[in-house]
């Protein structure tokens, strides 16, 4: 198709996007011991989630496995714990069998372990708002021990809970939530426990709440939007509701440029684009080449906050440390 025969579409970046400083430092943690040990170094779970990082990472002699029983016995190879964070027991379990172990959880989730053991620490039985099942969740649900943490994942659950003491609990959230959703499930438990303590700030993270609130800026402007993610990234199918439900009637989750459907976005005029908190930029890039390819494109970026957080890399893989 001729330049003169594409129609033309107008995409909206939304700024900020894409990788957060969590997943940065967890990525990088992988590579430097790559460096500085070589291959293999084994990594419990999906380092992050998003597959084409991951698949780098393997490339390059990482090897990933879901539970540690997996790496083989008396490997002297680094075994690290990905940014979403363990249950206390494994690093327990890595101390039995010996393993070098190195913690990748981003500084923001650690944050939310260590409240939730102040607060147990402290007699208070602790609400979690936070999404079943997900790595984050039962990382942080392990840091106590079996009971000791409630799970509210809806507004439903929130007016249905009964706990032990109404008096003497404490809430805590999953750093990859829904800031609205989240919003209202904690304005329902407070209104029934108005003694409930709260984290001293906010545990949705920044990264979380930038990219969400850039959609909700680019969301009623465009008439499809497109979320560079994984199916199983929290945050990135956070973005794509968030999209939705500011009014944007097409908001689809895309992992890669081939997995667009042209059906959807074949005779749009308005295109917004974000990337979850664990997509490379690369793979943005590779999905504006193929709209390029179908239409003449003008990209604008709507810039809603400026990041500059940085999180240092674990002790062990500092440069003063591997000398």
């Amino acid at each position: 198709m001729s330049a003169a025969q594409k129609p033309e579409l107008r995409i909206l970046l939304c700024a900020p996007r894409g990788f957060c400083a969590g997943v940065v430092r967890a990525i990088d943690a992988v590579e430097r011991a790559l460096e500085i040990y070589g291959p293999p170094v084994y990594v419990r779970h999906e380092i992050v989630h998003n597959k084409y990082v991951v698949e780098g990472l393997k490339a390059k002699g990482a090897i990933f496995v879901e539970e540690l029983h997996e790496v083989p016995a008396g490997a002297t190879a680094p075994v690290i714990f990905s940014a979403h964070g363990v249950a206390r027991s494994v690093p327990e379990d890595a101390a039995r069998r010996n393993f070098f172990a190195i913690d990748a959880t981003c500084p923001l989730v650690t944050k939310v372990h260590r409240e939730a053991v102040v607060h147990h620490k402290k007699g208070r039985d602790v609400v979690l708002i936070g999404h079943a099942g997900h790595p984050e969740v039962i990382g942080t649900m392990g840091q106590l021990p079996a009971g000791a943490v409630a799970l509210v994942e809806t507004a439903e659950q929130a007016r249905a809970f009964t706990p032990r003491d109404p008096s003497n609990l404490a809430f805590t959230t999953q750093t990859t939530l829904s800031v609205d959703d989240t919003a209202e499930i904690v304005a329902i438990l407070r209104a029934r426990f108005p003694s409930m303590v709260a984290p001293h700030k906010e545990d949705i993270c920044y990264a979380t709440t930038n990219r969400q609130e850039a959609v909700k800026r680019v969301a009623p402007q465009v008439e499809a939007m497109i979320v560079v993610g994984a199916p199983n990234s929290s945050n990135s199918q956070r973005l794509r509701e968030v999209a939705e439900r500011e009014g944007c009637r097409v908001a689809v989750l895309v992992q890669r440029a081939e997995d667009i459907d042209w059906n959807v976005f074949g005779a749009i005029s308005s295109l917004g684009i974000t990337a979850g908190a664990s997509a490379p930029e690369v793979l943005v890039e590779e999905i504006i080449d193929a709209f390029a390819e179908r239409f003449t494109v003008a990209v604008e970026s709507v810039y809603t906050a400026h990041e500059d957080v940085f999180f240092p890399l674990p002790r062990q893989l500092r440069p003063d440390a591997a000398e």
